[in-house]
């Protein structure tokens, strides 16, 4: 039985209809940026987050871009990122010559870790960037805590966490100063190439932030402050507006595929219970735990990945491969360890809890397509391995 990682062309093949002629309509049109589409999109976005200004842009990773940008953020100026996440997190600080400083992260939730945040704190710090890793809430109100303390700002990536909410039932990317979002295909909510969103309820950022998507110029060809070329393609937003009225239920077939991981996982002996923290000579696994739990918040964990730890991973991932299911690592170098980041003179016993997950954590399939067969394969492939 083949599992892949992820296969977009059910997806596709479900929605086919309304995809192409959404795609027809724009090629129409002949208008492929910023017009009706992007509208459109922008305004049932700014409904479904619960925020003010809801902004479409060419990618996530210009989403955390332009929001440092709009955030004034500086050469030498510092922002606290954690080691362990997608290189844009740490990427978009440095490319504004600005100083990203590496924190650890939560050994449960992978987001980074308030109690490890203070201690890096300089008075060059000027932001403080939460990751909302795999599709669950960092934990928020420690951070905002935090940020007020030192008069920092926050921008949230949820890149991986469109429709998550927090323990507040708050959709996570609406909580700090500017919320970033992508739209790359394997995202929960993805289009047909690169896209992205900006969110904030301040007005002045909400203003910021749509002037220096084109440029900085407003009205056209008049700049009092430099931007980039951050617009989000019609095309992108048209696919986006077929796919967005799905995106709750295709995030609730994640977490109906998790706990079907969990019930199998715990039928077979290989865990006790999510979050548990243990690895030991009885050769279990950690399942991921979602940690903000409200009977009342539908979107708590939206399982953008479904990442377990597990000693003697290396080994299981070839395994699996030879079983034909699709498997990633997702993340093999933290930041810390990165050679563009060398510079920044980071020592490696301050990050004890990332330099674990970077070598014991596996993701596994979860796309809402996937049937129960092929979750128990999974998982009974895992089985043979680890009792073998």
């Amino acid at each position: 039985m083949k599992v892949p990682l992820l296969d977009l062309k059910l997806q596709y093949f479900t929605h086919k209809k309304e995809l192409d002629e959404a795609l027809l309509r724009v090629a129409e049109s002949q208008y492929f940026i910023l017009g009706k589409e992007v509208e459109k999109l922008e305004s049932s976005l700014k409904e479904y987050l619960g925020c003010k200004y809801a902004i479409g842009v060419s990618s996530g990773t210009d989403a955390l871009l332009l929001a440092l940008m709009a955030l004034n953020i500086q050469p030498g100026d510092e922002v606290i990122v954690p080691t362990f996440s997608f290189f844009a997190t740490a990427g978009v600080v440095s490319r504004l010559n600005a100083v990203p400083v590496f924190a650890d992260i939560d050994p449960v939730t992978f987001n980074l870790d308030p109690k490890d945040i203070e201690k890096h704190i300089t008075p060059k710090t000027k932001a403080i960037i939460p990751v909302h890793l795999y599709g669950q809430s960092a934990a928020m109100d420690e951070i905002i805590t935090i940020a007020k303390k030192h008069q920092l700002k926050i921008v949230e990536d949820g890149a991986q966490a469109i429709g998550a909410q927090y323990k507040n039932g708050k959709k996570v990317g609406t909580i700090g100063d500017i919320g970033c979002y992508s739209f790359f295909p394997s995202k929960n909510l993805g289009c047909f190439g690169d896209g992205g969103l900006v969110v904030t309820d301040d007005d002045k950022l909400g203003e910021r932030l749509r002037i220096m998507r084109v440029h900085g110029g407003k009205p056209k060809y008049y700049h009092k402050v430099i931007g980039g070329n951050f617009r989000l393609d019609e095309i992108q937003a048209a696919v986006l507006n077929v796919k967005l009225p799905f995106l709750d239920g295709w995030s609730e077939k994640r977490r109906q595929n998790a706990k079907l991981y969990t019930q199998f996982f715990m039928n077979v002996g290989l865990a006790e219970e999510e979050g548990k923290l243990f690895f030991d000579e009885k050769n279990k696994v950690l399942l991921p735990k979602a940690v903000y739990k409200n009977s009342d918040v539908k979107n708590y964990h939206i399982y953008n990945q479904y990442i377990i730890r597990v000693e003697k991973r290396d080994a299981l991932r070839k395994y699996l491969g030879e079983k034909e299911i699709g498997t990633e690592i997702y993340y093999p170098v933290p930041f810390h360890r990165q050679e563009c980041f060398a510079n920044l003179h980071c020592h490696e016993a301050d990050f004890p809890v990332s330099n674990s997950a970077v070598s014991d954590t596996i993701a596994l399939p979860i796309f809402p397509e996937l049937t129960e067969a092929q979750l128990k394969y999974v998982v009974d492939s895992i089985t043979e391995f680890l009792k073998s």
